[in-house]
């Protein structure tokens, strides 16, 4: 009879439907390692929120250098995840993932988002000790579940606090949650080589060589809220005056929602841009940031693919809160000082908005100065 090594089933490389991937007998493997402290990680929403949740990884395995961690977030997240060494168990939100983790059992859990599935889940799940955010069993309602979350739960009640008293950026906030201290963390985000090799081929068939300077404009900002994105006309002005004064190739940047608008910039500039499209996957779309030697972006998605990528930033803030951003000394923000904002408003009934106020020899002189030489 084949001795399966059972006192060993805690082993991080054992998945218990497989053949371990060290191809080794489970008694005398010499890799064996406990999984040790457990932790969950529930961050399901949005892309770029999960993104730059990353940080939070390298303060954990320091606290925690032997603990087992499992991440749970939506499915359209899952690229930017995959190929971090830091996590040990990448799921995503469906029915079996819920289940399994009703089912078992963690030392540490960390729930970063208030939303009804998140809170939840979180709620339900077994811990010894729990972080971040759940829900009241008696009222239904969100509550913090630790004391050091009170200041992240109290700014989501405050647009005073909020808006004008924090100063503390995202990955300040969450490390605080967590006990732990911030060490100017960077995101982590791994690039497959075949999405690398995908961006290669694109910037080869538009003939741009290999190391030519070139400037990302990211167009959109999703549709949550309302002056995320810099209007168009702007960055028409924004494209001509680097055309100009600058020796560097400019792409256009976007996903599905940025298409019409895309195409209608290329068209009020001609040959000066490249509409490199809006339908690549997101791990692709990760890939042509990278190639990109500098990006001018609002609050989105993009932004943080460029930070965790090291890339220099201009990054245009309208409705949402800029000190919020941590950029790591590589980028500049640019916000108008109308009273108005942030607000995170989805309809603003201003005629002249603060994105109208932010003018593109701002944003230009910026990202003259961040170009790297």
């Amino acid at each position: 009879m084949v001795n399966l090594g059972l006192s060993r089933l805690d082993c991080r490389h054992f998945k218990g439907n497989l053949p371990c991937k060290l191809n080794s007998a489970c008694p005398g493997c010499r890799k064996y390692q406990p999984q040790g402290k457990k932790v969950l990680i529930i961050k399901l929403s949005a892309v770029g929120d999960v993104l730059r949740t990353t940080p939070l990884l390298r303060g954990l395995k320091r606290k925690y250098p032997n603990s087992h961690i499992t991440w749970l977030t939506l499915k359209e997240s899952l690229d930017l995840l995959k190929g971090n060494n830091f996590i040990d168990r990448l799921l995503g939100y469906d029915f079996g993932a819920l289940e399994r983790l009703r089912f078992e059992q963690f030392d540490l859990l960390i729930s970063l988002d208030k939303e009804d599935e998140a809170t939840a889940l979180a709620s339900l799940t077994c811990a010894k000790n729990k972080i971040g955010f759940g829900l009241d069993r008696k009222t239904g309602n969100v509550i913090p579940l630790n004391k050091e979350s009170q200041y992240a739960f109290a700014l989501g009640l405050s647009d005073e606090l909020k808006f004008k008293q924090n100063k503390k950026s995202y990955p300040e906030i969450i490390f605080e949650m967590c006990g732990l201290k911030y060490k100017n963390d960077e995101y982590i985000l791994n690039i497959s080589d075949s999405d690398r090799k995908y961006a290669q081929g694109l910037l080869s068939k538009m003939q741009v060589p290999a190391g030519s300077l070139i400037i990302g404009l990211n167009t959109g900002a999703g549709d949550r809220f309302v002056h995320k994105a810099w209007g168009e006309d702007s960055f028409v002005e924004l494209i001509r005056l680097i055309q100009t004064n600058l020796k560097t190739r400019v792409f256009l940047l976007g996903g599905p929602q940025e298409v019409a608008r895309n195409r209608s910039i290329a068209s009020n500039v001609g040959r000066l841009v490249f509409d490199i499209g809006c339908q690549h996957t997101l791990g692709q779309f990760c890939a042509i940031v990278e190639s990109c030697s500098l990006v001018v972006t609002g609050d989105t998605t993009a932004l943080h693919i460029a930070l965790a990528l090291k890339k220099p930033v201009v990054a245009i803030f309208g409705s949402t809160c800029e000190q919020e951003i941590e950029l790591y000394g590589r980028g500049v923000k640019i916000a108008s000082d109308i009273e108005c904002r942030p607000c995170y408003k989805k309809e603003c009934d201003r005629q002249i908005t603060c994105m109208d106020l932010i003018k593109p020899q701002e944003v230009f002189q910026a990202a003259q100065k961040l170009l790297p030489q």
